[in-house]
């Protein structure tokens, strides 16, 4: 994709309610909103959920936009997925977009004891119900997931009752799979990706395109959002240093992110040209040796999935992910206070802009 293809790149930061004193989250977000990040994405996985410090951020700050990032479907029932999804549209004033993903097995069937079957079928009829009550149209569905009324039941199907927004809810699908990836582009108005390696994202884009292709849209008309650590080095010395540190957790990704017959992860890593060392890391981390599991990890995939260097070297990379067609970069910045990730932000951001 040439510069005048390309959409300009939106910016992004995320968090966790449990990552820190909320004091200092709602700091963060004033700080990042002034100096112009545009979104931040709200994840929930086994810790907090993220609807409630959305609520809460979204009141601190006055043109940041929110996105649950992500909600999962296994975790709420599609009505209530649809409920929370409109209530945050009206407390944000528009300023929020729905993320939905399936997560795996071992959350989905550990946490929230809802059996990991038909993600693809339940993430379609969530979709279809969030859209009804979009609509202001009863929560009627007789899916494969989602059965609404529940049959041979006394219940009915009801209307929530809300006040219908004429602005519409995004949402964004938190896929790796390729068929979760063709759902995206064929429902979705964006992509939520991670384990993301550009020079190697091709059959990434032929998915996505593939479902676009089937509800008569190009790839361009989603929103494609990425996301990776920013972290700026001196010289090689300190790159080395950084690269090292990387390595552990692109090992927990490989191996502890999902279980031995599934992790979605490993698979992601392995169709973009990482196959091996993402085999023989998980091997190593499910034989307990997790120090090995990050040895094994090369600096050339650290470096693929990251945007770390000098910053010559990290404007390289953001100007190789936007010609890959990203139009969306959530930024994890490196520091240990606030005042040194701030800093890291805005080098970040200096960079994002000298894209267009």
């Amino acid at each position: 994709m040439t510069s005048a293809d390309r959409k300009p790149m939106r910016t992004a930061i995320q968090l966790t309610a449990e990552s820190e004193p909320w004091p200092n989250l709602t700091e963060w977000v004033s700080e990042a909103e002034r100096l112009g990040i545009d979104h931040c994405w709200v994840a929930e996985a086994w810790g907090s959920d993220a609807a409630t410090p959305i609520a809460a951020l979204s009141q601190h700050v006055g043109r940041m936009t929110f996105g649950a990032g992500v909600f999962q479907v296994g975790a709420r029932s599609a009505a209530n997925t649809a409920m929370t999804a409109l209530t945050l549209q009206r407390i944000t004033d528009g300023r929020f977009s729905l993320g939905l993903g399936a997560s795996g097995p071992q959350v989905v069937e550990g946490l929230h004891g809802i059996p990991f079957t038909q993600p693809l079928t339940r993430m379609r009829e969530t979709i279809e119900v969030v859209r009804l009550a979009e609509a202001g149209e009863k929560l009627a569905l007789d899916g494969q997931q989602v059965r609404l009324p529940l049959p041979n039941g006394e219940g009915k199907a009801l209307r929530l009752s809300l006040d219908t927004d004429d602005r519409p809810l995004p949402i964004y699908i938190g896929a790796l799979s390729p068929k979760m990836l063709e759902l995206t582009g064929e429902l979705a108005d964006g992509w939520l990706g991670t384990s993301f390696v550009p020079e190697g994202s091709a059959t990434t884009f032929e998915s996505l395109r593939a479902g676009a292709t089937r509800s008569n849209r190009k790839l361009t008309d989603l929103d494609l959002c990425q996301g990776a650590e920013v972290a700026f080095a001196r010289d090689e010395k300190e790159l080395a240093a950084m690269v090292d540190a990387r390595r552990s957790g692109l090992a927990f990704s490989l191996g502890g992110m999902g279980s031995a017959d599934t992790n979605f992860y490993n698979d992601a890593y392995a169709r973009q040209g990482f196959a091996e060392v993402a085999t023989e890391s998980q091997r190593l981390w499910l034989a307990g040796d997790r120090k090995a599991a990050a040895q094994v990890i090369p600096g050339e995939m650290v470096l693929a999935t990251t945007l770390l260097g000098t910053e010559p070297q990290v404007a390289d990379r953001l100007r190789v992910w936007a010609d890959a067609g990203i139009s969306q970069i959530r930024l994890y910045p490196a520091g240990k206070n606030l005042e040194e990730r701030l800093d890291t932000l805005g080098r970040a951001l200096d960079l994002v802009r000298g894209l267009e």
